[in-house]
């Protein structure tokens, strides 16, 4: 397993070594040790989320005020265009985000600490979304950044508006968002 530092604090891209042939292929999506040798974080994952969504859809920027949830995500089927956005006030990365094309085909991972909102766009006909959390989902700690802040300016590669969910188009503006210490 490989670990490249983003340009955002704490957030890492995970490659994992795959290893194949011509009747397929076989890699560990997850060891808890090399994750931590190649990480330099302990973790304990509590729930594993499996999501599926179609070309278009844009969900996000998710995150939890207490009991941030870390994630190490990753896609099954298709291509999505992962976005993780630093919500820690103490952070040098405070207010910027950084976005990768994760897909099946890749393989890539995103691990994304506590204390970052989170959202993808789908960018193929279809994706398989796979995340393993570090804390429960707790609805009542859920809260939601608008995908088109204009502060934030995430550069999402889409023509047109995305299919948002009712509660995606509810979220609130970033400059408005309750954040992390």
């Amino acid at each position: 397993m490989k670990a490249t530092s983003t340009s955002l604090p704490g957030v890492l891209l995970i490659e994992p070594r795959v290893f194949g042939d011509e009747r397929g292929f076989f890699f560990e999506s997850y060891n808890r040790a090399a994750f931590a040798a190649a990480t330099d974080t302990q973790v304990e994952f509590v729930q594993d989320n499996h999501s599926r969504s179609l070309q278009h859809v844009l969900r996000g920027l998710h995150y939890q005020i207490c009991q941030p949830q870390g994630k190490l995500v990753r896609v099954v089927a298709g291509e999505v265009f992962d976005v993780a956005v630093d919500l820690r006030r103490r952070s040098p990365g405070f207010g910027r985000w950084v976005g990768y094309r994760l897909s099946a085909e890749n393989r890539h991972q995103l691990w994304i600490p506590g204390g970052f909102a989170h959202g993808f766009l789908v960018l193929s006909e279809y994706a398989e979304f796979l995340y393993k959390t570090t804390a429960y989902y707790a609805p009542e700690y859920e809260r939601c950044i608008r995908w088109d802040d204009s502060d934030l300016a995430i550069d999402w590669p889409l023509d047109g508006r995305p299919l948002i969910s009712a509660k995606d188009q509810a979220g609130c503006a970033f400059n408005e968002a309750e954040l992390f210490p």
